[in-house]
């Protein structure tokens, strides 16, 4: 019988837990903090959290929710941090999985040993798996851009910002937030009352889009056309209800976006906009330099400010992965069916994808090929056809994007589903062929 190591035990890691010891499968699962939860654990003492006071999940609750386990109606739209991580409390205390889980130890070596994987920690812990799944997330290692320059005032990255307060005063500052992701929406939009802050701007390279929460009186995912509707088309159709609904996004003072609406990762907020019209934030362009106390702006604009706040994404990283094992270059690491590498199919990574419209809930569907590659029940391709494949999957999910780091792990939830349920039928023939 195979016997499983799990690293991580957000909700990519302890789904995975729960799909394996149902199927009566050996597991370990190795958790860095003393709780569940990953990066819905505010304030987690393993410092990798991302979570701040005021967060809340920009999809809705439907789209959000576990298959096997649904969020409570009386759940708002939008859960805020606090009833996300009740929510996973509650998973695991239903399933029985917190004896499970063994806490406060970091996996510090994971390397080959054979055909196997040889697990080290820091309690001691020294054992040899026939699987590792890899479930460290991907929103921990902050990524910082470097400008020509010195800076006088205070820099930081929204991975440290918890609060106005908190881990700096910043009422009263004059702050520049440099980014135009969902973490830069909510903190410029939280910061921006002229009673907290005598300044804020953001800085954005480029011009893009923000998309609302709400479509049509109902949350914006909801509106989403099913699968079978050709991308091309779903796009187009989106593309007209944006600009009916939203309308030219320049009148905001964002520059003209040199791409389409859906041709980058969504930036969603109800606030920014309003806050925008309102005069509470300020646009500005990409950063040229810092000098002293004063930022220079790529249109030659210079401004003084007390504080920096990088909301400029992440990093992937696995400390605990031999140097050059595998090909991770730009933030991309290419794996068949977003899982594993053809090279080593019995290394598996879970949850390493930007979802849309959810990443709570991507490891049950991965677990759907996962359970049954570890009992036995689906064959792989061989290794030519899962590098065609890889190269087929990352067009389909983000050839439509423009080129980025940021767009390296595109993944349309809806289609992803789809091809899985695909895959694992293809794999089972190929296990009766295969005798």
């Amino acid at each position: 019988m195979a016997r499983v190591c799990i690293i991580g035990a957000g909700p990519s890691g302890f789904t995975a837990l729960k799909a394996l010891r149902e199927a009566g499968i050996d597991t370990v699962c190795y958790e860095a903090s003393d709780d569940i939860g990953g990066n819905w654990y505010y304030n987690n003492p393993n410092g990798q959290s991302a979570c701040y006071q005021s967060l809340h999940i920009d999809t809705s609750k439907t789209k959000a929710s576990f298959d096997d386990f649904p969020m409570p109606d009386h759940f708002p739209d939008f859960p805020g941090h606090q009833q996300i991580f009740q929510y996973f409390q509650d998973y695991v205390a239903h399933f029985g999985l917190r004896p499970h889980i063994q806490f406060n130890t970091w996996v510090t070596e994971v390397s080959e040993e054979g055909a196997r994987w040889r697990v080290r920690t820091d309690q001691g812990d020294d054992s040899l798996f026939d699987y590792v799944l890899v479930a460290n997330g991907h929103h921990w290692k902050p990524a910082l851009p470097a400008y020509p320059g010195s800076f006088r005032g205070e820099v930081m990255h929204a991975h440290s910002y918890r609060n106005p307060t908190e881990p700096l005063d910043l009422r009263g500052k004059r702050v520049l937030v440099v980014g135009f992701g969902n973490s830069a929406m909510d903190i410029a939009s939280e910061l921006s009352p002229r009673f907290l802050t005598e300044r804020l701007c953001v800085s954005a390279r480029r011009g893009g889009y923000i998309m609302p929460k709400y479509l049509f009186g109902q949350p914006a995912d909801k509106a989403l056309l099913p699968p079978w509707v050709p991308g091309w088309l779903a796009r187009r159709l989106f593309r007209w209800v944006y600009r009916f609904t939203v309308g030219d996004i320049t009148r905001w003072g964002i520059q003209q976006p040199d791409h389409q609406p859906l041709e980058a990762h969504p930036s969603v907020s109800g606030e920014f906009l309003q806050r925008l019209g309102s005069g509470d934030i300020q646009m500005r362009p990409g950063i040229e330099r810092f000098a002293g106390d004063e930022v220079v702006f790529t249109d030659g604009r210079r401004e003084p400010f007390d504080v920096v706040i990088y909301a400029t994404g992440y990093e992937i990283s696995f400390p605990f992965l031999p140097e050059g094992l595998l090909p991770l270059k730009e933030n991309r690491l290419p794996l068949f069916k977003r899982l594993l590498r053809p090279d080593h199919p019995t290394l598996i990574f879970l949850g390493l994808a930007q979802a849309l419209p959810s990443l709570l809930n991507l490891a049950q569907v991965q677990m759907r090929l996962v359970v049954p590659l570890i009992q036995g029940r689906y064959q792989l391709p061989v290794p030519g056809e899962m590098a065609r494949a890889i190269e087929v999957d990352e067009q389909t999910h983000g050839g439509h994007y423009y080129p980025s780091r940021r767009h390296t792990m595109q993944l349309d939830f809806a289609l992803y589903e789809r091809d899985v349920a695909r895959e694992l039928k293809r794999g089972m023939e190929r296990l009766g062929r295969v005798g």
